[in-house]
């Protein structure tokens, strides 16, 4: 009996919020009375199996395979079923990724399990794991229970805090994962990289986002979100109604529709409120809203509020942080 949990990879190693899995994961399996597992999978696993060896895992299985150099959902779910029966888990964790939302999905299904997914708390009660879940767009949290053998959750990055690492413990022990190319359906074409060195809106601790208040200028509108972003270290993101004007990329957009966060600081320029959007980032811990109209619902949830013109207050702000910070 086991504990386990999905230790995700990207091209720079380990998806951050996984670790977040290795404190929660302790917890849990420490109620239970089980040990801690990972499971690494990739067509190079070392590094992150190794890593995942000082964040306390009892042991740690890697999948290495050529087969995985590239995420697809068939040869991925076939590796997470062999690491579950290798380890005789009875809880089964990932990140909310994308990958991991569909990774646990189609497991749940293969082992007629339990699932409760992007849940923003866990515990332990009478033996069952007990997930909370965020619900009517963050407005109510409802616990789900399990009564299946085997409960499979996902939880949602930036949920738990990421334990130190310490000491390297634990063994690693090598999977086979007895697919071939011939087995996987799904086939990768070509990969192509959208511009990097932008920091996660999943992981990250701050967010400056811009919204349709921009439309007077957007291309100034956003160099200004992207000019704070950049002094804050912050991720940039946008509303639905932003992205749908093409004033930005798909990929920053938060919301119902876009990515759900959860940062320390959401700083939320020329945004309405609309539930939609306030469905992605009413988590934040602290919401600063700047807008022109000063019955914005974006106010009714903001911790501080700037009545304002964006193109005044984003500066003036960026001004003031870079005197602070530096």
């Amino acid at each position: 009996m086991s504990v386990l949990v999905w230790i995700e990879q990207t091209e720079g190693g380990a998806v951050p919020s996984c670790w977040e899995l290795a404190g929660k994961g302790r917890e849990l399996a420490d109620a239970l009375g089980v040990s801690l597992d990972a499971v690494v999978m990739g067509a190079e696993t070392a590094q992150t199996a190794a890593a995942a060896q000082s964040y306390g895992f009892d042991k740690v299985y890697a999948i290495t395979d050529p087969v995985l150099a590239d995420y697809r959902l068939t040869a991925y779910a076939v590796g997470l079923q062999k690491a579950v029966e290798a380890s005789g888990a009875s809880v089964v964790l990932a990140s909310a990724t994308i990958g991991g939302r569909e990774v646990t999905a189609y497991v749940a299904c293969q082992l007629d399990a339990g699932l409760a997914p992007d849940a923003v708390d866990l515990r332990i009660e009478d033996g069952k794991l007990v997930a909370t879940r965020a619900v009517y767009s963050n407005n109510i949290l409802t616990d789900v229970i399990f009564n299946s053998d085997i409960q499979v959750a996902s939880a949602r990055p930036r949920s738990f805090p990421i334990p130190e690492p310490g000491a390297a413990g634990g063994e690693v022990i090598a999977l086979d994962l007895g697919l071939g190319e011939d087995d996987i359906p799904e086939k990768v074409i070509d990969v192509k990289v959208s511009d990097s060195g932008e920091v996660s809106l999943t992981d990250a601790s701050i967010i400056v986002s811009g919204g349709r208040g921009v439309a007077a200028d957007p291309v100034k509108g956003f160099e200004l979100v992207t000019a704070l972003a950049d002094v804050l270290g912050a991720a940039v993101g946008a509303s639905r109604a932003a992205v749908d004007a093409d004033y930005i990329p798909y990929k920053h957009q938060v919301g119902q529709t876009g990515k759900t966060v959860k940062p320390d600081l959401y700083i939320a320029a020329g945004i309405s409120g609309a539930i939609q959007h306030l469905a992605g980032m009413g988590g934040s811990k602290i919401i600063v809203a700047i807008n022109k109209d000063p019955d914005a619902p974006i106010f009714e949830r903001a911790n501080y509020g700037i009545v304002g013109d964006l193109f005044e207050v984003l500066p003036a702000l960026t001004d003031a942080f870079k005197e602070r910070l530096s």
